[in-house]
């Protein structure tokens, strides 16, 4: 049966090799990304419906769920992929840290207020995280805004590591209406990811011989993508689980710590002023 399938970044790279991959099965791909110009052009290739938001300003967040809410009562895949590492500190419009804001806060936002439509659709929601939060994450809950000797990939870590979190306590609260939450590792990419950056991994992704020596391309890391919001949760993959590369893997002693997982959900809902379950 044909899936209805929401993929947030997908402008380029990953997103939109999964776009492409997915409604190439004959899947019902609804696109979500920062740039109108970008996000229309794949969407009109593949005769896609298209929405634009920026996840640095959170009343976009909400007005964006609110037209998924209206117009697909029932969702079966939420694809959580936009996200990025950030250069100099910087608050967001609402007062925020943009690492934070963008790769953990929003996509919380946006799950929250689709829960209705992915409740219906007893739906996978799938976080794009990463290997930085074993590499450079450490949640420090009375730090969320990274104040406190701030750089760009300790930020990006915690966010991902908060991918994590959410993923396992998403599952915790909500598999027994029917939600089966799932993150994994994209590898590394060659995308426009870290272009924003003035981190070392601006020149790791960016830098062609660097960029042709370690990365893979987006049609590749995309596949994975597509195995988890093409696949059975309990068969295919296990919900609240991690992965890389098609197995559970095991990140860091922090992405295990359920009581961890469950005040940063608490923590973040009282940020955004939500009441969630």
């Amino acid at each position: 049966m044909k899936q209805t399938i929401v993929i947030t970044g997908a402008s380029d790279g990953i997103g939109a090799s999964a776009a492409r991959q997915l409604a190439a099965r004959g899947e019902e791909v609804v696109l979500v990304g920062r740039s109108q110009a970008k996000t229309a052009a794949v969407a009109q290739d593949l005769g896609a419906r298209h929405y634009v938001a920026d996840f640095a300003d959170l009343a976009q967040v909400r007005d964006l769920a609110g037209k998924l809410n209206a117009a697909y009562p029932r969702i079966d895949v939420l694809a959580n992929n936009a996200g990025g590492i950030m250069g100099d500190r910087e608050l967001t419009v609402d007062g925020f840290e943009k690492t934070f804001q963008v790769n953990h806060l929003a996509p919380f936002l946006l799950t929250s207020l689709l829960m209705p439509a992915l409740t219906a659709g007893n739906a996978k929601v799938v976080q794009t995280a990463s290997a930085a939060a074993k590499q450079w994450g450490h949640i420090d809950m009375d730090d969320l805004q990274n104040e406190k000797d701030y750089a760009p990939n300790k930020a990006y870590g915690n966010g991902k590591l908060a991918n994590i979190l959410f993923t396992r306590e998403l599952h915790r609260r909500y598999h027994a209406q029917g939600i089966a939450a799932v993150a994994f590792h994209p590898g590394v990419v060659a995308t426009n990811f870290a272009s924003d950056t003035t981190h070392f991994m601006r020149y790791v992704y960016h830098t062609p011989v660097i960029k042709n020596l370690f990365t893979i391309s987006p049609d590749k890391s995309a596949k994975e993508l597509v195995w988890l919001a093409e696949g059975t949760p309990g068969t295919t993959w296990q919900p609240g689980e991690y992965y890389e590369k098609r197995k559970p893997a095991p990140s860091t002693e922090q992405a295990r710590d359920r009581e961890l997982a469950r005040l940063l959900w608490d923590r973040s809902a009282d940020l955004l002023s939500l009441t969630t379950h």
